[in-house]
């Protein structure tokens, strides 16, 4: 029986949330249909798809369509950090995967869709790696993009967490206990809130604009993934100068989503503070990797040297999260 490609429709909300979550080898709750759907309606053209065999769920690939001029892009879905080919271990194979890409691309020729970008599950997310699936993309004609990705191994803070930080690192952790900071999960809304306005004041000063609003954090924190998600705050006295959003990936990964401080505080080293203390807590839920996320813009083209040498300091290792791009209009030679 062949594979055959359907629209993603509600009807199968339970049935992908259950793919994802506990059959595939590289699915996440952020491509599961209770976090892509806390964006509100119209937001994303969501064209989310299904690989089936029969009546079983083979692939899906979480997506939205994005129009510009008179090109019609099929998009990793923009509602999450990545979306890619989440696939289930017993159609991971060269027949299937190579099936897989010729159905979607045929597919998406017959939809009118003129240009695909499929962001794929970073390995140190996934339960099970699939360089399978970026091989068939790169021998397909799909351009990748790399983006570099810093976390560390738990095991390397066995003798102290402050011991595995760089010499500076350790003399600037050590600076800010000097500083009357406290270290404090966040379980209040109006914490959040707290929370929310010192990352708005980091992006600011960036020029960039939020992924989420107020009300999108809250509600992903109270209705939708709860012990999946915490909020972490450094305090001087009341005031909260530093603070980080945190996913939990498997029970194995400890994932920084946001970090940021106040600026007028950055001599307290509040970062620093706040880092060794996630690191302990990570160690405490006995987590296997603690993530801190890329350091590049533009798809990996540009990285940033100064924060890229401050996770460094951390201890923190490299990953490569891949991203694939192709012209559908123009045939592979």
């Amino acid at each position: 029986m062949a594979l055959t490609i359907q629209a993603y429709t509600d009807a199968y909300q339970e049935t992908w949330n259950a793919f994802v979550t506990q059959e595939s080898m590289n699915g996440t709750f952020l491509q599961s249909r209770f976090f892509l759907n806390y964006h509100p309606d119209g937001k994303f053209k969501d064209c989310s798809l299904m690989i089936l065999k029969g009546n079983a769920l083979a692939a899906v690939i979480p997506a939205c369509q994005i129009n510009s001029g008179e090109k019609v892009l099929f998009c990793s879905h923009k509602g999450s950090s990545y979306g890619g080919i989440v696939i289930k271990k017993t159609y991971y194979t060269v027949n299937y995967i190579a099936e897989i890409i010729q159905l979607l691309e045929a597919y998406l020729r017959d939809k009118g869709f003129t240009d695909i970008f499929l962001k794929m599950t970073p390995d140190v997310y996934a339960k099970i790696p699939t360089p399978l699936i970026d091989y068939f993309l790169y021998q397909n004609g799909y351009r990748e993009f790399s983006e570099l990705n810093f976390y560390c191994n738990l095991d390397i803070y066995q003798n102290g967490v402050a011991e595995a930080f760089s010499s500076n690192k350790r003399r600037e952790c050590r600076a800010s206990f000097k500083n009357n900071l406290t270290f404090q999960k966040i379980t209040e809304p109006e914490g959040i809130a707290q929370f929310y306005d010192v990352l708005r004041a980091n992006q600011q000063k960036l020029g960039i604009s939020s992924v989420h609003t107020l009300d999108e954090l809250k509600d992903l924190k109270y209705h939708r993934l709860e012990d999946r998600m915490d909020f972490y705050g450094v305090y001087l006295e009341q005031e909260m100068i530093a603070g980080s959003m945190v996913f939990r990936f498997h029970n194995t990964v400890f994932h920084t989503q946001y970090l940021a401080s106040q600026e007028p505080y950055l001599n307290c080293y509040p970062m620093h503070f706040l880092l060794f203390h996630l690191i302990s807590q990570a160690i405490s839920e006995r987590m296997h990797i603690f993530s801190f996320g890329i350091c590049t813009e533009d798809r990996g083209a540009y990285l940033n040297m100064g924060l890229a040498r401050f996770k460094e300091g951390f201890g923190a290792s490299y990953g490569v999260n891949k991203s694939y791009e192709k012209d559908l209009t123009t045939k592979t030679i």
